[in-house]
């Protein structure tokens, strides 16, 4: 800073009387000597959009922007890690318990009804996914607006999520009977709509549009890392006594004469524990460190993020990054929580900033973002769910078969080869997302790689079912699943991240933003719910009616008409 010098400054003409102006005050003669430096507390903004104090010489915030250079996007020079990280935490815990259930779906339905077909087994796991789609399809725009309100926020809806599918795994894994496990489904979708609340956060967290991209990539790249994983530990410990006889089966170590009892009755309980355990786990984590995002409430004091910060210095003996939200005052810092919540209530741009009416949504490129949501959630989760049944469904004699079009039929293989082949979409998935997607997205745009890359679902979805013409020991089996999966999983790198940054950037107003979130996780469950139904039921009947192959090539139509959308839709002004 400048010396000071020892007699008394003239005083300036626009000088008044308050204090802190005069501390932030300069005369024209004195901004020459004024050092731009990390200790000039007026230019350290931990909010990028934050407005400038009126007492701020303008030419200070200029030099600095022109002065600083850019530092290049990478991963490693992600903003705000520490909270980034407790995001992906929260995110990971949930699709290693849903996914799962691929693994061993079809096999506990079968276990809760020994006497049905396959094919009717094939329509109730197809329901069964309709029912958790169609409760977050009713809820999911209910718990964006909950967020959006300052009364409830971010983090409170985000603890409701966690803790329902928590609930709704333990449940499911001691259900006895179909009706339990639909009443467990629908629950853990009534209570989670945190898909579109962590999106949210993510825009809040990261308000830098240069690193946006990869920001919104981590939660696909969450949903890789739950595919790679959660398919393998259902798997692994669905029915434990013929799994691993040697730990729990008869005459073992915990088995004891007959196997552990309560396995031997709930096969499938171990898994939905196991997977309980972590969500309980990740709940904890949002509780301790994650910072809430929401523009009323971040300036509040947060109990569990001090208990958190305590735990940290006093138990771990490390010291836990501040908090990335606080208000740039006139040097005065509140001392008390109740302070901070005065001065921010008081601050009415920031409070009209807060309040839009829900009909602004409605305009032509958010319904267009919308309805392109929805066909692309559509034909994905259609995919998902029929996937996972023609994979253990039995195979079927072809000998007969009328090509192209008239065979039936699935690839007849065990739940540990279907944990594998969920294993095989993650492992591709993970890599290109990591290098694949920010490379390709910052050469071609994010809107024009989404039309490049979307026709490989559609080549996957059509070719598919001819792996039913080939014996489940054929060599050949493997390696072309392999590669229809990978042109998929390539396709879903850009569809994923694609779609929810045309969903965030249509947002018309920064009020809006969970709620137009909240919107698309509503809309995309009302697909998830359809696709699922409708894919479960066509199956079931293509599988008796020799044309096993009907539901993959109606959602090849539905992925052509999802990429003739992409042509109508723009992106939108990013919040």
């Amino acid at each position: 800073m400048a010396k000071k010098d020892d007699s008394p400054a003239p005083k300036s003409p626009h000088s008044t009387t308050s204090s802190h102006r005069r501390r932030g005050s300069r005369s024209q003669d004195q901004d020459d000597d004024v050092v731009v430096n990390d200790e000039t507390p007026l230019l350290k903004s931990s909010h990028s959009n934050m407005a400038v104090p009126s007492y701020q010489n303008p030419d200070l915030s200029l030099v600095a922007e022109t002065e600083a250079p850019q530092q290049p996007v990478s991963w490693t020079s992600m903003p705000k890690k520490w909270q980034l990280g407790m995001v992906v935490f929260a995110r990971l815990a949930e699709p290693l318990a849903e996914r799962s259930l691929t693994s061993y779906l079809f096999y506990q339905l079968k276990f809760l009804s020994p006497s049905l077909s396959d094919s009717a087994i094939a329509r109730q796991a197809g329901l069964l996914t309709a029912a958790f789609a169609a409760a977050q399809c009713v809820t999911g725009m209910l718990w964006g607006h909950v967020a959006d309100s300052p009364l409830f926020g971010r983090k409170r809806v985000l603890l409701v999520g966690l803790l329902g599918t928590c609930i709704s795994a333990i449940g499911m894994g001691l259900s006895t009977s179909y009706a339990s496990v639909v009443f467990f489904r629908v629950l853990a979708g009534a209570l989670n709509g945190n898909v579109g609340v962590l999106r949210t956060m993510i825009s809040e967290i990261v308000e830098n549009k240069r690193y946006r991209s990869r920001a919104f990539l981590l939660l696909p790249m969450c949903f890789n890392v739950g595919v790679i994983i959660g398919p393998l530990l259902g798997g692994f410990l669905a029915d434990p006594i013929a799994s691993l006889p040697s730990i729990f089966g008869p005459g073992s170590f915990l088995g004891g004469d007959n196997g552990v009892e309560w396995m031997i009755r709930f096969p499938y309980a171990l898994t939905n524990f196991v997977c309980s355990s972590i969500l309980m786990i990740a709940a904890l984590g949002v509780v301790l460190g994650l910072d809430e995002t929401h523009p009323l409430r971040r300036h509040r004091r947060d109990r569990g993020r001090d208990l958190g910060r305590f735990l940290l210095r006093k138990v771990f003996r490390v010291e836990s990054p501040p908090s990335d939200y606080h208000l740039i005052g006139n040097g005065n810092e509140p001392t008390e929580a109740g302070d901070v919540e005065d001065q921010s209530s008081s601050n009415k741009p920031e409070e009209d900033k807060s309040r839009a009416p829900l009909r602004a949504i409605c305009t032509r490129n958010v319904i267009l973002t919308l309805v392109q949501n929805f066909s692309s959630a559509l034909h994905v989760s259609a995919f998902n769910s029929i996937l996972f049944i023609m994979l253990p469904a039995p195979q079927a004699d072809n000998t007969h078969a009328q090509l192209p079009f008239r065979f039936t039929g699935g690839l007849g293989l065990s739940s540990q080869k279907v944990g594998f082949a969920n294993t095989v979409i993650g492992a591709v998935g993970l890599p290109l997302q990591i290098l694949l997607f920010p490379w390709i997205s910052s050469k071609l745009g994010v809107l024009q790689s989404y039309r490049t890359f979307l026709p490989f679902s559609a080549l996957a979805y059509c070719s598919l079912p001819y792996l039913a013409l080939l014996s489940n020991k054929s060599p050949l089996l493997w390696p072309f699943l392999s590669i229809i999966l990978s042109a998929q999983v390539m396709s879903r790198t850009f569809v994923g991240p694609a779609t929810i940054m045309l969903v965030n950037d249509s947002a018309p107003h920064p009020a809006l933003l969970a709620t137009v979130h909240g919107v698309a996780s509503s809309t995309s469950a009302a697909a998830r719910m359809l696709g699922p139904t409708i894919g479960g039921t066509v199956l079931g009947w293509g599988l008796s009616n020799n044309f096993v192959g009907a539901p993959f090539w109606g959602i090849t139509l539905i992925a052509l008409v999802n990429w003739s959308l992409l042509y109508v839709v723009r992106e939108g002004n990013a919040i």
